[in-house]
C-alpha cells in the first residue's frame, strides 16, 4: 500500500513548489482515492493568492490528503509522524514543516520558517488546534501559528474539514487520536464502503496585529461554517474525487 502511494509522487521530488501544485493536488486525490475517499467543496470561492496561510480543523493524517486535493502548498505536521523512509518520502513530497508540540523552545523557529514561505508566495497548511479531535468536537484555535502571518502580512484561509459516511452522519473512521496506531487508523478506513471528506471554505481573514484576535476570528469563521454545514448533506458541492 505505501508503495502503491509513493510512485506516483516521486517525480515531486525533483521539481520546485510553485510549479508542481497542480501534480501534487492529484497526487492527494490518487492517495484518497486509494482509501475510498470522495472530497467535496463548499462555502468561499477559493482565491489564487500567493502566500496564503490555510488553517483547518484537525482529526486525522488524512487531513493533508483532503486539504491539499483543494489547497496545495507546505504543510506543518508533528516531527513524530515522518521518522520511517517512507513516511519521509511522504514529507518531502508534501513540504513538511516538522514542529514538535512537546518543545516550545523550538516554536518560533518554526513560525519564522511558515513566515518566510509566506513572504516567499508560498501557501502554508496549518493545524491551530495543536492536537487532533475525534470529529465529534473541537478544540480551540492557539494563537501562534497566526503570527507568520502577521509577521508576513499575508492573508489568512479558514477552512473547515469534516468526514462523513455516504448517508451524511459524521464519521469518526479516520480519526487518529489518543493511543491509536496508525495502522488500525488506516485499516478503520479501508474497512468503509465509502468515506466522504467535506472541505468548507470560509471568508478570508486579513492577518491584522493581534494573534490571538485572529485566531479567535478564525476559529469562529471555522465553528460557524460547521454549524452552517451540519444542516447540509455531504454530497452537496462539488465533487473532486469520485
Amino acid at each position: 500500500m505505501l508503495a502503491l502511494l509513493l510512485v506516483p509522487g516521486l517525480p515531486l521530488l525533483g521539481m520546485p513548489l510553485p510549479g508542481r501544485t497542480h501534480v501534487q493536488r492529484a497526487y492527494c486525490r490518487l492517495v484518497l482515492r486509494c482509501f475510498g475517499v470522495r472530497i467535496t467543496v463548499t462555502g468561499s470561492p477559493i482565491r489564487n493568492l500567493r502566500g496564503v496561510l490555510v488553517v483547518s480543523s484537525h482529526m486525522s493524517w488524512l487531513d493533508v490528503f483532503a486539504i491539499g486535493a483543494v489547497l496545495p502548498g507546505s504543510f506543518v505536521a508533528r516531527a513524530d509522524m515522518f521518522t520511517g523512509h517512507a513516511t519521509g518520502i511522504v514529507a518531502r513530497i508534501l513540504k513538511i514543516i516538522p514542529i514538535e508540540r512537546s518543545s516550545l523552545r523550538r516554536l518560533p523557529g518554526v513560525v519564522d520558517t511558515i513566515a518566510r514561505r509566506l513572504r516567499a508566495g508560498q501557501t502554508v497548511v496549518a493545524f491551530p488546534e495543536g492536537t487532533t479531535w475525534c470529529g465529534l468536537a473541537s478544540g480551540r484555535f492557539y494563537p501562534a501559528m497566526f503570527q507568520a502571518a502577521i509577521d508576513a502580512a499575508r492573508p489568512v484561509q479558514p477552512v473547515r474539514l469534516t468526514y462523513h459516511h455516504v448517508d451524511g452522519s459524521v464519521s469518526t473512521a479516520p480519526a487518529y487520536v489518543g493511543e491509536d496506531s496508525l495502522m488500525r487508523s488506516i485499516g478503520r478506513l479501508l474497512a468503509m464502503r465509502r468515506t466522504v471528506a467535506c472541505v468548507r471554505v470560509e471568508s478570508l481573514q486579513l492577518p491584522g496585529t493581534d494573534r490571538r484576535a485572529l485566531a479567535s476570528r478564525c476559529q469562529s469563521a471555522v465553528q460557524m461554517g460547521a454549524s452552517r454545514h451540519s444542516a447540509r448533506h455531504p454530497g452537496h458541492g462539488h465533487a473532486l474525487v469520485a
